[in-house]
C-alpha cells in the first residue's frame, strides 16, 4: 500500500510541476524570434482547462496522501489556470465592445434563428457538434491576366437542414505573406459558422515571392467580385459579404475593406465593379507595418548594425517536423526561403528609413475613412508579431470616423491563438463567440436569394 501511495505521489508531483512550469509561459511577453517558446505558450493557453483539472486532481492527491507540497502546487496550478480562463473569456472593454459599436440593444437585431446556433456563453468545455456540411475544394475563382495561373478556394455551405443566412465570409489564411495555404487549422471554425447558415470562401491568394503585396490585395478583390457574381448560386446576398482573416490574412482583409473605391488598389479587369464589403474581421492582423517591423525585431534580424551581428533567425523547421508533415511541408511553402518569411525589406525593397512609402501605403491605418466597413479587431495582449498598441490606435481612428468597431484584446494570449486545438481552446472560443455575433449583425434585413440547385 505504501508503494502505491509513493508512486501516486511521484506521478502527481511530476505532472503538477510540469504544468506549473507551463504556466510560467503565460506570464511572458515573448519577442520574435522565439518560435519554440511561442508554440509552447499557445499550447499552454489552449490546454488551460485540462491543466486546471490537473491542479484540482493534485489537490485531491495531496490531501488524501498527506502531502502538503502536492496540495500547494496543485492549488497554484488550479487557481492560475482558472484565473487565465476567466480573464480570456471576459467580454471586450465597454469602451470598445459591441454596445459602443452597435448600441445598447444590439442583440435584439439578431434573429432567433442565428442565436440558436451561437455559443451559449464565452466559457465552454468544447465546441458543440454541428450538422454535416458541404465543402467544395479547389474551385478556380480567377485567372491572373495574361497567364495561366489560376487562383483557388474552398467553399463551405450549410447543409439542407440549415436555413441560409445570406451572408458570405471570405477568409484569408495567415501566411507571413509567404507561407501556408488555405484549409490550415480552420475547419472547426468554418464548420461552426456554416452551421449558422453562412457561406465561407477560404481563399488561397498568391504569396511572395510569386507576387508582391499589391498582387495579394488584388487577389482578395478578385475573390470578392467572384462571390458577388456567384451570389445567387450560393444563396448569398451580394450586399452581405464580409472579408476577414488571421495575421497576414487579417492585414489583407483590412486593406481590402478600406480601399474598395481606391483605384490604386484595384486590378484593371475589376475597374467599375463593386468591390465593397459590409464588414471586416481581423484576427491579430498587423495595422501599421513600420511599427510591426520594429515590433518583430526586423531591424536586428534583417540587417547588421555597426558593432553587432544580425540576430539569428530560424532558417528551417526541425528535421523530425519536416518528416511528420510529409507533403504538407511543400504545400505550406516551408521549402522556400524560410529566413525571409514575414520580412519587409525583401518585400518592399528596403527598410523603413530607406523607403517609408510602401510601409505607409500598405498599412491599414493609413486608409481609415468615414465609409470604412464595420470592423472587429481581435488580438492577444502578448502578440509577438502584431503590435497591440497599433491595433488600439486603429480602433481609435475608426471610432473617430464613426465606423462601428469592436476591439477585443485577450490577456496572456499570443499570436495565432485560435489555430491551436480550437475545439477545446478557451481563447479560440472567445474569438468565435465575438465573430459569430459580429457576422450576425451584418446580415441585411432583406429577402435572401435561394441557392441554385
Amino acid at each position: 500500500m505504501q508503494i502505491i501511495k509513493s508512486i501516486v505521489q511521484i506521478l502527481a508531483t511530476v505532472l503538477c510541476c510540469l504544468t506549473a512550469l507551463m504556466s510560467i509561459l503565460l506570464f511572458l511577453r515573448l519577442h520574435w524570434p522565439a518560435p519554440t517558446l511561442w508554440i509552447l505558450k499557445l499550447f499552454a493557453s489552449a490546454l488551460s482547462l485540462l491543466f486546471a483539472s490537473v491542479g484540482v486532481l493534485s489537490i485531491i492527491v495531496g490531501l488524501t496522501t498527506g502531502s502538503v507540497f502536492i496540495s500547494s502546487i496543485g492549488l497554484y496550478v488550479a487557481v492560475f489556470f482558472c484565473s487565465h480562463i476567466y480573464r480570456i473569456t471576459r467580454p471586450p472593454d465597454v469602451s470598445s465592445g459591441f454596445e459602443q459599436a452597435f448600441g445598447l440593444n444590439w442583440e435584439n437585431s439578431i434573429s432567433a434563428q442565428q442565436k440558436n446556433r451561437f455559443l451559449p456563453r464565452r466559457t465552454i468545455v468544447k465546441l458543440p457538434a454541428v450538422p454535416i456540411l458541404h465543402m467544395e475544394q479547389d474551385i478556380s475563382f480567377a485567372t491572373i491576366p495574361d497567364t495561366n495561373r489560376q487562383l483557388l478556394c474552398d467553399v463551405w455551405q450549410p447543409n439542407a437542414t440549415v436555413t441560409p443566412s445570406g451572408l458570405a465570409f471570405i477568409y484569408l489564411h495567415g501566411s507571413a505573406w509567404s507561407l501556408l495555404d488555405k484549409d490550415v487549422g480552420t475547419r472547426p471554425f468554418f464548420s461552426h459558422l456554416a452551421a449558422q447558415g453562412h457561406v465561407i470562401m477560404d481563399v488561397a491568394y498568391r504569396l511572395a515571392p510569386e507576387t508582391d503585396m499589391m498582387g495579394m490585395i488584388n487577389d482578395v478583390k478578385r475573390a470578392i467580385v467572384w462571390m458577388k457574381e456567384n451570389a445567387r448560386t450560393y444563396g448569398v446576398n451580394s450586399n452581405t459579404i464580409v472579408v476577414g482573416g488571421g495575421s497576414a490574412g487579417g492585414h489583407l482583409a483590412l486593406l481590402t475593406g478600406y480601399t474598395a473605391n481606391n483605384p490604386q488598389f484595384t486590378p484593371k479587369e475589376l475597374v467599375g465593379k463593386d468591390i465593397s464589403v459590409c464588414g471586416v474581421v481581423s484576427l491579430y492582423g498587423p495595422t501599421d507595418l513600420e511599427a510591426m517591423y520594429y515590433h518583430t525585431n526586423q531591424h536586428l534580424t534583417t540587417r547588421s548594425n555597426p558593432g553587432s551581428a544580425k540576430k539569428a533567425m530560424p532558417v528551417q523547421l526541425p528535421e523530425w517536423m519536416i518528416k511528420k508533415m510529409g507533403k504538407a511541408y511543400y504545400r505550406f511553402n516551408f521549402d522556400k526561403d524560410f529566413e525571409n518569411a514575414g520580412a519587409f525589406a525583401p518585400l518592399f525593397g528596403g527598410h523603413p528609413d530607406e523607403c517609408p512609402e510602401p510601409y505607409a501605403l500598405f498599412s491599414p491605418v493609413t486608409h481609415v475613412h468615414a465609409n470604412c466597413p464595420a470592423t472587429i479587431l481581435i488580438q492577444g495582449e502578448h502578440d509577438l508579431m502584431a503590435s497591440v498598441k497599433t491595433t488600439r490606435f486603429l480602433c481609435t481612428r475608426l471610432v473617430e470616423e464613426k465606423v462601428p468597431t469592436v476591439t477585443h484584446i485577450l490577456p496572456q494570449t499570443d499570436h495565432a491563438f485560435d489555430l491551436i486545438l480550437p475545439k477545446i481552446s478557451p481563447s479560440a472560443h472567445a474569438a468565435i463567440y465575438d465573430v459569430e455575433r459580429f457576422l450576425a449583425l451584418q446580415i441585411k434585413n432583406v429577402e435572401k436569394p435561394k441557392a441554385i440547385a
